[in-house]
């Protein structure tokens, strides 16, 4: 099925990351940065939507400033490129001693109260070396968005199935419940704008986002603890540091809009952390008010 040479492109570049993820770390690092600064020259049209999130949420940065972020925006991105496929070709291990985890006891100690536990995730750049490292201390289910593409899909599936328990489509909210209520960790980023059907607008960088009120619903729902969780590349690249903070009290609270803006509250303070490594190539102010000029 995947000989057709239409695949061939994917098949070639499968190759090349097998290749890549052998090498030594720093060159690993290397080879990503190499592909984002390529990304950045050629990819006019995700260039023009990280410049316009980067404009609007950092106004405050000269010219200098701004290109120096939004290169380095596309080098992180490059970068988890090659992390992706060290945690989908078998080669985890080989950063696992790379890595710093802080707060993991609050998630093993809510874990034991029998209750799900919704990993309030960010999606950052190291989002699937991530995953790959979490797998080693916790059973995570995990949510991913299915690839146009039928050969990236069966790779992505297939690899990530080897990590973690369930991979979960996006849209498939009712086996997040299910495995919610059946006690399971599920990992659920709420940063992304997901339309305006169950969001409600609320400040994200100041800026007026379309933002997700599922992480009210699924704890109101399932009963489930709700841990904000957020990961690193630190050192050059060289180390990751992934980090949960104690589980929210008083959530789901009085209203979406007052969840909704702590939630925003809690991703901007993991961005602002390094907010090169945050995933700006999302439309994250895609749908506006009614009456408001598109951003992009």
């Amino acid at each position: 099925m995947f000989l057709h040479p239409r695949y061939w492109a994917v098949w070639m570049g499968y190759g090349c990351l097998w290749i890549v993820v052998r090498l030594p770390h720093a060159w690993r690092i290397r080879v990503g940065n190499g592909l984002g600064l390529l990304g950045y020259r050629i990819a006019g049209s995700r260039r023009h939507i990280v410049e316009a999130n980067l404009r609007s949420c950092f106004p405050s940065l000269d010219d200098s400033e701004f290109e120096k972020l939004a290169k380095a925006v596309f080098k992180s991105g490059g970068v988890s490129i090659i992390e992706t496929a060290i945690s989908w070709l078998g080669q985890r291990d080989s950063v696992l001693s790379r890595c710093t985890f802080d707060g993991l006891d609050h998630l093993k100690q809510a874990h034991k109260k029998g209750r799900g536990v919704i990993l309030l995730g960010v999606h950052m750049s190291t989002l699937d070396i991530a995953g790959a490292l979490m797998a080693s201390e916790a059973q995570v289910d995990v949510m991913y968005r299915a690839n146009k593409n039928p050969l990236i899909e069966f790779l992505m599936t297939s690899r990530r199935g080897r990590l973690f328990p369930h991979t979960i489509e996006r849209g498939d909210i009712r086996a997040v419940i299910k495995n919610l209520k059946a006690g399971h960790i599920v990992w659920y980023g709420p940063d992304q704008d997901y339309g305006a059907r169950n969001s409600v607008f609320v400040p994200f960088f100041g800026i007026e986002a379309a933002t997700t009120t599922a992480p009210s619903r699924l704890a109101k729902i399932t009963g489930a603890s709700v841990i904000p969780f957020a990961h690193y590349r630190e050192n050059g690249g060289a180390t990751y540091r992934i980090e949960m903070l104690p589980p929210l009290e008083d959530f789901p609270g009085a209203s979406f809009e007052a969840d909704a803006i702590r939630v925003n509250e809690l991703t901007e303070r993991a961005i602002r952390k390094y907010p090169e490594q945050y995933w700006w190539f999302h439309r994250r102010f895609k749908t506006r008010p009614e009456g408001e000029a598109s951003f992009y």
